[in-house]
């Protein structure tokens, strides 16, 4: 099995900042991927105050180079689908093809985590229109933690009943591993709204700081952590997944131009996964 059989092999950019678009382009064409997992953030080239303009050059670009951007990542607080700048990204989105868009964060407030729920749902409601409209799709990330979407489970309780035309789920291998989710049971929960797949491995460490002994969680090459790698392969291989394949290189104690080694090397092992196992 190749992974030419998958979706796109693209890398998520947000360790990749201080790059122009070309230089951008132009690096993740040199590590053997095929598009970008845009991080449209403030600081980024793309941003939500020059999306409209810049996300067209930055599709231009990346054509130019062979390159697709097989979806966007917004702000960490990008959850409230009436900000003027909330339809302004998607419409960006819609004008230029990119079929996918990975909303904020939500996190539980004080009155609980089921009131928590309808609120999101809520919101999410408005979210599912305006990305039927501008002919895109919004995703929750299971993102381990506080987060309100931190395994299959919870991500569901959130978009469930949504349309998984306009509404999905963008499932991490990470993440999943460190809540203890099996990848079988994990990927089979959410169905028909697995979006989005994102590649990174994680081991949780033992720090002492601020006093006191703390856990943390910490991205390593992958391999070297805790996902089940000849399970996510078979899972692949069964469902032949053809949503967008997103590399988090999320190595921030590395300098830029070892942030770009190690994921030419991730992106080696994972291609070697899908011929060996």
């Amino acid at each position: 099995m190749t992974g030419k059989k998958l979706g796109a092999f693209v890398v998520f950019t947000k360790h990749f900042q201080p790059l122009s678009l070309p230089a951008l382009a132009q690096t993740l064409s040199g590590v053997g991927a095929e598009g970008a997992d845009l991080c449209v953030r403030p600081g980024y080239p793309v941003n939500p105050e020059n999306v409209e303009v810049k996300l067209s050059e930055a599709c231009r670009i990346f054509s130019d180079h062979g390159l697709v951007i097989g979806l966007v990542t917004t702000p960490g607080d990008f959850t409230d689908p009436e900000k003027p700048e909330t339809e302004k990204l998607l419409a960006a989105c819609g004008r230029c093809g990119i079929p996918l868009v990975k909303l904020g964060y939500w996190f539980m407030e004080s009155d609980g985590y089921w009131k928590t729920v309808d609120r999101i749902r809520k919101l999410l409601k408005v979210f599912s229109r305006l990305a039927e409209k501008h002919r895109t799709k919004v995703m929750i990330h299971n993102h381990s933690g506080q987060t309100m979407g931190l395994n299959s489970c919870s991500a569901m309780n959130l978009v469930k009943d949504f349309d998984p035309k306009h509404v999905g789920i963008f499932a991490d291998t990470g993440h999943l591993s460190l809540v203890g989710e099996p990848l079988p049971m994990a990927f089979d929960i959410i169905g028909d709204y697995w979006s989005a797949l994102a590649i990174k491995d994680v081991v949780r460490q033992r720090i002492f700081s601020e006093g006191r002994y703390q856990w943390r969680l910490r991205v390593v090459p992958l391999g070297e952590g805790y996902v089940d790698w000849p399970a996510l392969i078979k899972l692949l291989r069964e469902k032949n997944f053809p949503g967008p394949i997103s590399f988090h290189s999320e190595y921030s104690e590395l300098e830029l131009d070892s942030v770009i080694d190690q994921t030419r090397m991730d992106l080696r092992f994972f291609r070697r996964l899908l011929q060996t196992v």
